[in-house]
């Protein structure tokens, strides 16, 4: 493992679109499928990565509250053939085991991890309404190993303002993890 800071996506940014392989519906999803009437939570997450498993129970957590107010997509870009942990059928395992249903998807090409700046598991985006992004960054300030309780708090206080109306705070911190493991 390679600890891997994110490269934080420019704030205002347009919502990257993609079209990748859904592991939980064994379908095709397109971005242009979002809503237009509700915020994007876009997240980098793989399999393996301790850094994620970490956040396991509160990315579970985060769902079940916000799921009726925000729309989800989970992305891994790792490179299966190195990693087969994170191969698509692991995935559709993880999100079973987790009880989750919201879009998990393979980037196997890594272009859309690419687009998005994404170099390491977790990272967390928050796209308007409009797919203006708003928030990217960490969930929170624990890490495994660091005797901190993960609760999301970071994210969560973002997607708090961003569903208040009220302005998200531009200081964001980058999220960090193991890097992406490209091909």
């Amino acid at each position: 493992m390679t600890l891997t800071y994110s490269a934080m996506l420019e704030l205002g940014t347009e919502l990257p679109s993609f079209k990748l392989f859904n592991t939980i519906t064994d379908q095709e999803f397109d971005s242009n499928s979002l809503s237009s009437e509700k915020g994007k939570v876009i997240m980098f997450i793989c399999n393996h990565c301790p850094f994620v498993i970490h956040y396991h129970e509160q990315l579970v957590k985060l769902y079940q509250d916000y799921a009726d107010k925000l729309e989800f997509v989970a992305i891994s870009s790792n490179d299966v053939l190195e990693y087969p942990q994170d191969a698509p059928e692991k995935m559709t395992e993880l999100f079973a085991k987790l009880g989750l249903d919201f879009p998990y998807l393979y980037d196997e090409s890594q272009e859309i991890a690419k687009k998005y700046h994404a170099v390491c598991t977790p990272e967390f985006y928050l796209f308007s309404a409009d797919n203006k992004l708003i928030y990217r960054g960490r969930f929170d300030d624990s890490s495994p190993n660091n005797g901190k309780i993960a609760t999301g708090s970071e994210f969560r206080a973002a997607l708090d303002d961003f569903l208040s109306n009220k302005p998200i705070s531009e200081q964001q911190l980058p999220s960090m993890g193991c890097n992406i493991k490209w091909k």
